[in-house]
């Protein structure tokens, strides 16, 4: 399975239309898109509402099971993400989740805590930390193995990671 997870694009429609026209088994967005509910764009993404984000259409979270996966998708303001995973980790225990996506931060990572990974893609527009801009595909096998990418706006590899058990 395959999955490109996107976050604070922050009105940039041009990075929000390449990466959602890219193919996957599923799309999110987590948050500070600044679009409406209604863009075209975001018509195949699955979507949260982010601190930005003015259009209250958008959920504050999503539980959706991609295969074998149940994924909680949040933007992580409501979190606390800029300090600690720990509010995102209780979140996911209490969700049953096994992937949680989130943003917020403009900062990529992925990280694997008691067996649930967890995902910021980074900024598609703004990001910090003298980072370039990125989103992520994240793919799975059934038996156990994950590849983490986080790639730029030219859809070249900027770091990745491996992980098993998840």
């Amino acid at each position: 399975m395959k999955i490109v997870v996107m976050s604070d694009s922050h009105g940039d429609k041009e990075t929000v239309s390449a990466v959602s026209a890219l193919s996957a088994d599923a799309k999110f967005h987590c948050g500070d898109s600044e679009l409406s509910a209604e863009d075209p764009l975001l018509s195949k993404m699955h979507i949260v509402r982010g601190n930005c984000d003015s259009d209250l259409r958008f959920q504050k979270s999503l539980i959706i099971e991609i295969g074998n996966k149940r994924i909680l998708t949040v933007h992580g303001h409501e979190h606390d993400c800029k300090r600690t995973l720990l509010p995102l980790f209780y979140s996911a225990k209490e969700h049953e989740a096994d992937i949680v996506l989130f943003g917020h931060s403009h900062l990529y990572g992925a990280e694997l805590q008691d067996g649930i990974l967890f995902v910021n893609p980074g900024s598609t527009l703004l990001p910090r930390a003298g980072k370039e801009p990125t989103f992520a595909e994240i793919e799975w096998d059934d038996v156990g193995g994950c590849k983490v990418s986080f790639k730029n706006m030219d859809f070249e590899i900027v770091d990745s990671v491996e992980l098993i058990n998840i």
